[in-house]
Protein backbone atom coordinates (compact mmCIF):
# COMPACT_ATOMS: atom_id res chain seq x y z
CA UNK A 1 0.00 0.00 0.00
CA UNK A 2 1.69 3.16 -1.23
CA UNK A 3 0.54 6.51 0.16
CA UNK A 4 1.39 9.73 -1.62
CA UNK A 5 2.79 12.72 0.28
CA UNK A 6 0.00 15.13 1.17
CA UNK A 7 -2.55 12.38 1.81
CA UNK A 8 -4.70 12.96 4.90
CA UNK A 9 -5.24 10.01 7.24
CA UNK A 10 -7.63 11.29 9.86
CA UNK A 11 -5.83 14.17 11.58
CA UNK A 12 -2.49 13.16 10.07
CA UNK A 13 -0.93 14.51 6.87
CA UNK A 14 1.56 12.17 5.23
CA UNK A 15 4.89 13.87 4.47
CA UNK A 16 7.21 11.13 3.25
CA UNK A 17 7.90 7.40 3.30
CA UNK A 18 10.31 6.24 6.00
CA UNK A 19 10.57 2.55 5.26
CA UNK A 20 8.83 -0.78 5.02
CA UNK A 21 9.00 -4.09 6.82
CA UNK A 22 7.30 -7.43 7.01
CA UNK A 23 4.35 -5.97 8.91
CA UNK A 24 3.69 -2.89 6.83
CA UNK A 25 4.97 0.52 5.84
CA UNK A 26 6.05 3.51 7.90
CA UNK A 27 5.56 7.15 6.94
CA UNK A 28 6.61 10.47 8.33
CA UNK A 29 3.49 12.54 8.96
CA UNK A 30 2.34 15.67 10.74
CA UNK A 31 -0.32 15.74 13.41
CA UNK A 32 -2.38 18.71 12.23
CA UNK A 33 -3.95 19.08 15.67
CA UNK A 34 -0.71 19.55 17.60
CA UNK A 35 1.60 20.60 14.77
CA UNK A 36 4.21 17.94 15.49
CA UNK A 37 5.91 15.32 13.36
CA UNK A 38 4.94 11.73 14.06
CA UNK A 39 5.55 8.31 12.55
CA UNK A 40 2.61 6.40 11.06
CA UNK A 41 2.90 2.63 10.76
CA UNK A 42 0.29 1.04 8.51
CA UNK A 43 -0.21 -2.66 9.13
CA UNK A 44 -0.24 -5.07 6.23
CA UNK A 45 -3.66 -6.49 5.38
CA UNK A 46 -2.17 -9.96 5.80
CA UNK A 47 -1.85 -9.32 9.52
CA UNK A 48 -5.31 -7.84 10.03
CA UNK A 49 -7.60 -10.39 8.36
CA UNK A 50 -8.00 -12.37 11.57
CA UNK A 51 -10.20 -10.38 13.95
CA UNK A 52 -8.89 -12.27 16.98
CA UNK A 53 -5.30 -11.42 16.10
CA UNK A 54 -6.26 -7.79 15.63
CA UNK A 55 -8.01 -7.76 18.99
CA UNK A 56 -4.97 -9.22 20.75
CA UNK A 57 -2.69 -6.80 18.94
CA UNK A 58 -4.79 -3.81 19.97
CA UNK A 59 -4.90 -5.01 23.56
CA UNK A 60 -1.14 -5.37 23.74
CA UNK A 61 -0.46 -2.14 21.85
CA UNK A 62 -2.65 -0.27 24.33
CA UNK A 63 -0.70 -1.81 27.19
CA UNK A 64 2.56 -0.72 25.52
CA UNK A 65 1.18 2.79 25.02
CA UNK A 66 0.71 3.06 28.79
CA UNK A 67 4.45 2.60 29.35
CA UNK A 68 6.32 5.77 30.18
CA UNK A 69 10.06 5.34 29.91
CA UNK A 70 12.75 7.46 28.22
CA UNK A 71 14.11 4.45 26.31
CA UNK A 72 10.76 3.25 24.96
CA UNK A 73 9.07 4.75 21.91
CA UNK A 74 5.87 6.59 22.81
CA UNK A 75 2.67 5.34 21.18
CA UNK A 76 0.17 8.13 20.58
CA UNK A 77 -2.74 6.37 18.95
CA UNK A 78 -4.02 3.07 17.57
CA UNK A 79 -6.53 3.70 14.80
CA UNK A 80 -8.32 2.42 11.73
CA UNK A 81 -9.28 4.24 8.54
CA UNK A 82 -11.21 2.43 5.81
CA UNK A 83 -10.26 -0.97 7.24
CA UNK A 84 -6.58 0.00 7.34
CA UNK A 85 -5.06 -0.30 10.80
CA UNK A 86 -2.34 2.09 11.85
CA UNK A 87 -0.31 3.20 14.84
CA UNK A 88 0.96 6.71 15.38
CA UNK A 89 4.12 7.07 17.45
CA UNK A 90 6.74 9.66 18.23
CA UNK A 91 9.12 10.35 15.35
CA UNK A 92 12.70 9.54 16.32
CA UNK A 93 15.56 11.16 14.44
CA UNK A 94 18.76 9.19 14.33
CA UNK A 95 19.85 5.81 13.05
CA UNK A 96 19.07 2.22 13.83
CA UNK A 97 21.59 0.19 15.75
CA UNK A 98 22.09 -1.74 12.51
CA UNK A 99 23.15 1.50 10.81
CA UNK A 100 25.47 2.39 13.68
CA UNK A 101 27.19 -0.99 13.57
CA UNK A 102 27.61 -0.69 9.81
CA UNK A 103 29.72 2.47 10.31
CA UNK A 104 32.43 0.63 12.21
CA UNK A 105 33.30 -1.15 15.40
CA UNK A 106 31.92 0.32 18.62
CA UNK A 107 34.10 0.78 21.69
CA UNK A 108 33.34 -1.24 24.81
CA UNK A 109 32.18 1.90 26.63
CA UNK A 110 29.86 2.85 23.77
CA UNK A 111 28.46 -0.68 23.67
CA UNK A 112 27.80 -0.57 27.41
CA UNK A 113 26.07 2.80 27.11
CA UNK A 114 23.70 1.48 24.43
CA UNK A 115 22.89 -1.87 26.01
CA UNK A 116 22.29 -0.38 29.46
CA UNK A 117 19.58 1.79 27.93
CA UNK A 118 18.07 -1.18 26.09
CA UNK A 119 18.12 -3.24 29.29
CA UNK A 120 16.42 -0.36 31.12
CA UNK A 121 13.66 -0.33 28.50
CA UNK A 122 13.19 -4.09 28.76
CA UNK A 123 13.08 -3.89 32.55
CA UNK A 124 10.26 -1.34 32.41
CA UNK A 125 8.29 -3.33 29.83
CA UNK A 126 8.74 -6.67 31.56
CA UNK A 127 7.66 -5.15 34.87
CA UNK A 128 4.39 -4.25 33.13
CA UNK A 129 4.03 -7.80 31.84
CA UNK A 130 4.96 -6.99 28.23
CA UNK A 131 7.50 -9.00 26.26
CA UNK A 132 8.83 -7.63 22.99
CA UNK A 133 9.56 -10.93 21.16
CA UNK A 134 11.49 -9.29 18.33
CA UNK A 135 14.57 -7.60 19.78
CA UNK A 136 17.03 -6.96 16.94
CA UNK A 137 19.23 -4.05 15.74
CA UNK A 138 16.50 -2.77 13.40
CA UNK A 139 14.19 -2.24 16.39
CA UNK A 140 16.71 -0.15 18.34
CA UNK A 141 17.18 3.52 17.45
CA UNK A 142 20.11 5.68 18.51
CA UNK A 143 19.45 9.43 18.51
CA UNK A 144 22.20 11.97 17.75
CA UNK A 145 22.33 12.86 21.45
CA UNK A 146 23.02 9.23 22.38
CA UNK A 147 19.57 8.42 23.74
CA UNK A 148 18.45 4.93 22.75
CA UNK A 149 14.84 4.01 21.94
CA UNK A 150 13.41 0.51 21.63
CA UNK A 151 10.72 0.32 18.94
CA UNK A 152 7.70 -1.81 18.15
CA UNK A 153 6.57 -3.09 21.52
CA UNK A 154 3.23 -4.78 21.07
CA UNK A 155 3.78 -5.48 17.37
CA UNK A 156 5.77 -8.69 17.50
CA UNK A 157 2.94 -10.78 18.90
CA UNK A 158 0.86 -10.04 15.83
CA UNK A 159 3.49 -11.53 13.53
CA UNK A 160 4.51 -14.38 15.83
CA UNK A 161 3.66 -17.75 14.23
CA UNK A 162 1.96 -20.37 16.36
CA UNK A 163 4.69 -22.83 15.39
CA UNK A 164 7.88 -22.76 13.39
CA UNK A 165 7.44 -26.00 11.46
CA UNK A 166 8.66 -25.79 7.88
CA UNK A 167 5.15 -26.53 6.63
CA UNK A 168 3.74 -23.38 8.19
CA UNK A 169 6.44 -20.78 7.68
CA UNK A 170 8.22 -19.21 4.77
CA UNK A 171 11.95 -19.03 5.62
CA UNK A 172 12.50 -16.06 3.31
CA UNK A 173 9.91 -14.07 5.22
CA UNK A 174 11.93 -14.41 8.40
CA UNK A 175 15.31 -13.59 6.97
CA UNK A 176 16.81 -10.76 5.04
CA UNK A 177 20.40 -10.24 3.96
CA UNK A 178 22.61 -7.69 5.66
CA UNK A 179 26.28 -6.90 5.23
CA UNK A 180 27.97 -10.12 6.25
CA UNK A 181 29.96 -12.99 4.79
CA UNK A 182 28.77 -14.43 1.44
CA UNK A 183 26.33 -17.29 1.86
CA UNK A 184 25.38 -16.33 5.43
CA UNK A 185 21.69 -15.94 6.17
CA UNK A 186 20.69 -13.38 8.77
CA UNK A 187 17.58 -11.55 9.84
CA UNK A 188 14.84 -11.94 12.41
CA UNK A 189 15.38 -15.69 12.68
CA UNK A 190 18.96 -15.13 13.85
CA UNK A 191 17.67 -13.33 16.95
CA UNK A 192 15.04 -15.90 17.96
CA UNK A 193 15.36 -17.78 21.23
CA UNK A 194 15.38 -21.59 21.35
CA UNK A 195 11.85 -21.59 22.73
CA UNK A 196 10.68 -19.38 19.87
CA UNK A 197 12.06 -21.64 17.17
CA UNK A 198 10.52 -24.65 18.92
CA UNK A 199 7.14 -22.91 18.86
CA UNK A 200 6.56 -23.24 22.61
CA UNK A 201 5.14 -20.62 24.93
CA UNK A 202 7.55 -17.74 25.52
CA UNK A 203 7.99 -15.25 28.33
CA UNK A 204 10.18 -12.23 28.99
CA UNK A 205 13.31 -14.40 29.06
CA UNK A 206 13.03 -14.80 25.29
CA UNK A 207 13.85 -11.08 25.00
CA UNK A 208 17.01 -11.62 27.04
CA UNK A 209 18.25 -14.30 24.65
CA UNK A 210 17.58 -12.05 21.64
CA UNK A 211 19.25 -9.19 23.50
CA UNK A 212 22.27 -11.44 24.08
CA UNK A 213 22.46 -12.07 20.32
CA UNK A 214 22.42 -8.32 19.68
CA UNK A 215 25.12 -7.73 22.29
CA UNK A 216 27.27 -10.51 20.81
CA UNK A 217 26.91 -8.96 17.36
CA UNK A 218 27.86 -5.50 18.63
CA UNK A 219 31.13 -6.91 19.96
CA UNK A 220 32.00 -9.51 17.31
CA UNK A 221 30.55 -7.85 14.23
CA UNK A 222 28.51 -10.97 13.46
CA UNK A 223 25.69 -12.94 15.05
CA UNK A 224 26.55 -16.04 17.12
CA UNK A 225 24.32 -18.39 15.11
CA UNK A 226 24.65 -18.21 11.35
CA UNK A 227 24.73 -20.51 8.36
CA UNK A 228 24.15 -20.89 4.67
CA UNK A 229 20.51 -21.89 5.11
CA UNK A 230 17.50 -21.34 7.28
CA UNK A 231 17.97 -24.80 8.78
CA UNK A 232 21.61 -24.12 9.63
CA UNK A 233 20.65 -21.02 11.61
CA UNK A 234 17.91 -22.88 13.50
CA UNK A 235 20.30 -25.74 14.25
CA UNK A 236 22.82 -23.27 15.65
CA UNK A 237 20.28 -21.61 17.90
CA UNK A 238 19.18 -24.96 19.30
CA UNK A 239 22.48 -26.72 19.73
CA UNK A 240 25.65 -24.81 18.86
CA UNK A 241 27.83 -23.07 21.41
CA UNK A 242 28.82 -19.59 20.15
CA UNK A 243 32.45 -18.97 19.25
CA UNK A 244 34.13 -17.13 22.17
CA UNK A 245 34.01 -13.38 21.72
CA UNK A 246 37.75 -13.10 22.36
CA UNK A 247 38.21 -14.66 18.91
CA UNK A 248 36.79 -11.50 17.34
CA UNK A 249 37.64 -8.84 19.93
CA UNK A 250 40.87 -9.43 21.86
CA UNK A 251 40.11 -6.61 24.30
CA UNK A 252 36.63 -7.73 25.36
CA UNK A 253 36.42 -7.71 29.18
CA UNK A 254 35.91 -11.21 30.62
CA UNK A 255 32.93 -9.94 32.60
CA UNK A 256 31.22 -8.77 29.42
CA UNK A 257 31.79 -12.16 27.83
CA UNK A 258 30.27 -13.78 30.91
CA UNK A 259 27.18 -11.56 30.66
CA UNK A 260 26.71 -12.44 26.99
CA UNK A 261 27.22 -16.16 27.67
CA UNK A 262 24.60 -16.14 30.42
CA UNK A 263 22.09 -14.31 28.23
CA UNK A 264 22.61 -16.89 25.46
CA UNK A 265 21.98 -19.96 27.62
CA UNK A 266 19.88 -22.45 25.63
CA UNK A 267 17.94 -23.45 28.73
CA UNK A 268 16.02 -20.39 29.89
CA UNK A 269 16.25 -21.62 33.47
CA UNK A 270 20.02 -21.04 33.24
CA UNK A 271 19.62 -17.69 31.52
CA UNK A 272 19.18 -14.34 33.25
CA UNK A 273 15.79 -14.66 34.90
CA UNK A 274 14.99 -10.96 34.75
CA UNK A 275 16.22 -8.05 32.67
CA UNK A 276 16.82 -6.21 35.92
CA UNK A 277 19.49 -8.75 36.91
CA UNK A 278 21.19 -8.29 33.55
CA UNK A 279 20.91 -4.51 33.89
CA UNK A 280 22.62 -4.62 37.30
CA UNK A 281 25.55 -6.60 35.88
CA UNK A 282 25.88 -4.23 32.91
CA UNK A 283 25.85 -1.16 35.13
CA UNK A 284 28.44 -2.67 37.45
CA UNK A 285 30.69 -3.40 34.46
CA UNK A 286 30.21 0.12 33.08
CA UNK A 287 31.17 1.64 36.45
CA UNK A 288 34.34 -0.41 36.57
CA UNK A 289 35.27 0.56 33.01
CA UNK A 290 34.64 4.23 33.82
CA UNK A 291 36.96 4.01 36.84
CA UNK A 292 39.66 2.33 34.76
CA UNK A 293 39.33 4.95 32.03
CA UNK A 294 39.57 7.75 34.61
CA UNK A 295 42.68 6.15 36.11
CA UNK A 296 44.29 5.92 32.68
CA UNK A 297 43.56 9.59 32.02
CA UNK A 298 45.12 10.58 35.35
CA UNK A 299 48.47 9.00 34.42
CA UNK A 300 51.19 11.02 32.65
CA UNK A 301 51.26 10.40 28.90
CA UNK A 302 53.55 7.63 27.70
CA UNK A 303 56.04 10.06 26.17
CA UNK A 304 56.48 11.73 29.56
CA UNK A 305 57.01 8.39 31.31
CA UNK A 306 59.56 7.41 28.65
CA UNK A 307 61.40 10.73 29.18
CA UNK A 308 61.63 10.11 32.93
CA UNK A 309 63.06 6.64 32.34
CA UNK A 310 65.61 8.12 29.91
CA UNK A 311 66.72 10.80 32.35
CA UNK A 312 67.16 8.27 35.11
CA UNK A 313 69.29 6.02 32.94
CA UNK A 314 71.54 8.78 31.61
CA UNK A 315 71.64 11.19 34.53
CA UNK A 316 72.43 10.87 38.22
CA UNK A 317 72.78 7.43 39.75
CA UNK A 318 73.12 5.92 43.15
CA UNK A 319 76.85 6.89 43.32
CA UNK A 320 76.21 10.64 43.04
CA UNK A 321 77.13 12.40 46.29
CA UNK A 322 76.21 15.59 47.98
CA UNK A 323 78.90 17.43 50.09
CA UNK A 324 78.16 20.19 52.53
CA UNK A 325 80.71 22.93 53.43
CA UNK A 326 81.80 22.77 57.08
CA UNK A 327 81.20 26.51 57.48
CA UNK A 328 78.56 27.32 54.99
CA UNK A 329 76.44 30.40 54.85
CA UNK A 330 72.95 29.70 56.09
CA UNK A 331 70.99 27.29 53.79
CA UNK A 332 73.94 27.01 51.35
CA UNK A 333 74.92 23.61 49.89
CA UNK A 334 77.32 22.40 47.24
CA UNK A 335 76.21 19.63 44.89
CA UNK A 336 78.96 17.60 43.24
CA UNK A 337 76.72 15.60 40.93
CA UNK A 338 76.12 16.93 37.45
CA UNK A 339 72.41 16.24 37.70
CA UNK A 340 70.00 16.85 40.52
CA UNK A 341 67.55 14.17 39.26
Amino acid sequence: MAIDPGTKIGPYKVLDALGAGGMGEVYLARDTRLGRKIALKFLSVDFTKDEERVRRFQQEARAASALNHPNLITIFEIGEVESVHFISTEFIEGETLRGRMARGRMSTLEICDVVIQVASALTAAHAAGIAHRDIKPENIMVRPDGVVKVLDFGLAKLSEPSTLRASTIDPTALTKPVNTDPGVVMGTVSYMSPEQVRGVEVDSRTDLFSFGVVLYEMIAGRVPFEGASFGDVISGILGTRPIPLARYAYDVPPELERIVSKALAKDREQRYQTSKDMLIDLKRLKQRLDVEAEFDHSQPPQWARDAVVGRRSSGANSHDTVMIDSNPPPMRTTVTAESTW
